[in-house]
């Protein structure tokens, strides 16, 4: 290889983990307006009538921090081997329905609508694992875990809603 293939490989290979630092600071912009812009959530959390099968408030941080960190590595393997595309655009609208479900729950006290957000939410992380499997089958992988934990956090969103 010539000394111009080289630099442009190194230049490539830079920007692909930029890239990575890009969809890292798209989930982080997600985390920060779910759980940073709603104060209180542990102590609102921890005064809702819940089911006894309810985890306590300490168990969702450690818990986000990893599927956060799984949901951005995953959409880069995406774009590494397909780019922006309908992928990505689902993976994108499922971000955002992340972000805003906690202001919904704990900022507006709205559990119905919280619901009503986190099943469209579901639906569209299923989307997302079937359209990156057909991409990036590590990818699609990766957002299992983020997929059954969305379904439990819908079954005790609604569990949180009919007491409450």
């Amino acid at each position: 290889m010539d000394t111009a293939a080289l630099t442009a490989n190194a230049r490539s290979g830079h920007r692909r983990w930029w890239a990575l630092v890009g969809f890292a600071a798209a989930v982080f912009v997600a985390a920060a307006i779910g759980g940073l812009g709603v104060s209180g959530t542990a102590q609102e959390y921890n005064g809702l009538a819940q089911p006894s099968w309810a985890p306590p408030s300490s168990v969702f941080g450690p818990v986000w921090t990893v599927l956060y960190a799984t949901i951005a590595v995953a959409g880069w393997l995406v774009w590494r081997r397909a780019g922006f595309g309908p992928a990505l655009y689902v993976w994108t609208a499922q971000l955002v329905l992340n972000a805003i479900w906690t202001p919904i729950f704990f900022g507006a006290g709205r559990y119905g609508l919280a619901f009503l957000d986190i099943v469209v939410l579901w639906v569209l992380v299923g989307a997302t694992v079937v359209l990156f499997w057909r991409v990036s089958r590590p990818a699609a992988l990766l957002l299992v875990p983020y997929w059954a934990w969305v379904t439990f956090a819908s079954a005790l969103n609604l569990a949180v809603w009919r007491m409450n």
